[in-house]
């Protein structure tokens, strides 16, 4: 990726030393981030993924004025610790504030610089690819999700993000074609134990979710699946877990901000994403643990089939999610409100009476929250700290 860059500079001596230092300042954060920096007129800067205005020294804040006009918003000001760089970007700062312009300096240790550029150009690119995706609801939300309905009008306006619909009855006659294509994630859940003839069911709805995804071009889809359970006996939790794997994001009982939000995790991260609904809360130790019927089959190291927990029937999976740094995370569905905190998964649960795949987690943030302001049912499990990458997300 190329990042353009908009160079502040006094026309003084002091400008000229200035040069000389940051030009090989700006060569050195380009190998530590792996990022292509070009100067760029103010007539260009903002064809660039990602623009930054790099105030080079003091005596820059009229230049800055004179082109606040074409700089694109946010406006990220890159400083050194040298020739009143970040003396001169305070002052700009201030101006912007009064001025309900948004945008922040960039400044600190090199590895610091380092990290924000890469986690703003993460974040440009996930919200660039976010503002063209088309996702489905395949029947409306289950019964009992009564804050899960969105404004599909207000998605596309306010965030890009096109919701359709697609009616359970469509959904049921490319389930009846009893058709699906092999791939390597059947063959894994295959080399299971299990009722081979349930298997096959399994895959039929996957096959017929796949098909759907295909014909109208779906970055994601949640399904109505409990539907599945009298209509067809047989559950979706294998076709979500496949589909999960193979990079469409892909969420249970029609809850379209747990997959605005499963898609916003997979886009900064591009690592598989694990929805579940909060079962016990200890509020003494701030432990929680996490349940659901189906998580992607590329995160688990291992996994092992049973039949789904509420109704005993179908293909589910209990799957051990690795041990360690885990980042829960959950917004509406316009992105208007978040909730996001690391922690650390303690245990993987073989309990009679939960969903399939139980973690137990300890979280930095108070559990509290759960209880208290709770954003909807279903929360979002990623291994790895990343609240700092999602907060940048929303920043803006």
């Amino acid at each position: 990726m190329k990042v353009g860059v908009f160079y502040l500079v006094s026309s003084t001596a002091s400008g000229e030393l200035a040069n000389q230092q940051n030009y090989p300042w700006l060569e050195s954060l380009s190998k530590k981030i792996d990022v292509d920096f070009e100067v760029s007129d103010i007539e260009h800067i903002k064809d660039y993924e990602l623009p930054l205005i790099f105030v080079g020294s003091g005596g820059t804040e009229a230049v800055f004025l004179e082109n606040l006009d074409k700089l694109p918003r946010p406006i990220y000001l890159l400083t050194t610790g040298a020739n009143n760089s970040l003396a001169a970007s305070m002052e700009i700062l201030s101006y912007m504030r009064q001025n309900d312009i948004p945008g922040e300096i960039i400044h600190g240790t090199d590895d610091y610089v380092s990290k924000k550029i890469k986690d703003i150009s993460i974040v440009n690119q996930a919200r660039k690819r976010l503002s063209n995706f088309r996702f489905a609801r395949v029947g409306k939300p289950s019964d009992w999700l009564i804050s899960s309905e969105v404004d599909a009008t207000l998605s596309k306006q306010l965030n890009g993000i096109e919701i359709i619909d697609i009616t359970m009855e469509e959904f049921l006659e490319e389930i009846n074609k009893k058709e699906y294509v092999e791939n390597e994630y059947t063959k894994r859940i295959q080399e299971k134990e299990f009722d081979s003839k349930e298997f096959k069911e399994a895959f039929y709805i996957y096959g017929a979710l796949r098909r759907l995804v295909d014909k109208y071009q779906l970055d994601g889809v949640t399904v109505r699946c409990f539907d599945l359970l009298d209509r067809v006996h047989s559950t979706g939790c294998a076709a979500l877990a496949i589909l999960n794997s193979e990079g469409i994001y892909a969420a249970c009982e029609g809850d379209v901000p747990s997959l605005l939000s499963m898609a916003i995790l997979g886009e900064l991260t591009s690592q598989p994403v694990f929805m579940a609904n909060p079962s016990r809360i200890d509020t003494d130790k701030n432990e929680i643990i996490f349940a659901h019927c189906t998580l992607p089959i590329s995160m688990p190291t291992d996994f092992e089939v049973m039949t789904h927990f509420e109704s005993q029937i179908g293909v589910a999976f209990r799957g051990k999610i690795p041990e360690g740094p885990i980042t829960v995370f959950k917004c509406d569905g316009l992105m208007e409100e978040y909730f996001v905190t690391q922690g650390e998964l303690l245990e993987n649960l073989c309990e009679y009476n939960l969903c399939r795949t139980q973690i137990k987690l300890h979280l930095d943030k108070s559990v509290e929250y759960f209880l208290k302001d709770s954003i909807g049912n279903h929360h979002l499990i990623i291994t790895g700290n990343h609240e700092q990458l999602i907060n940048e997300f929303f920043g803006w």
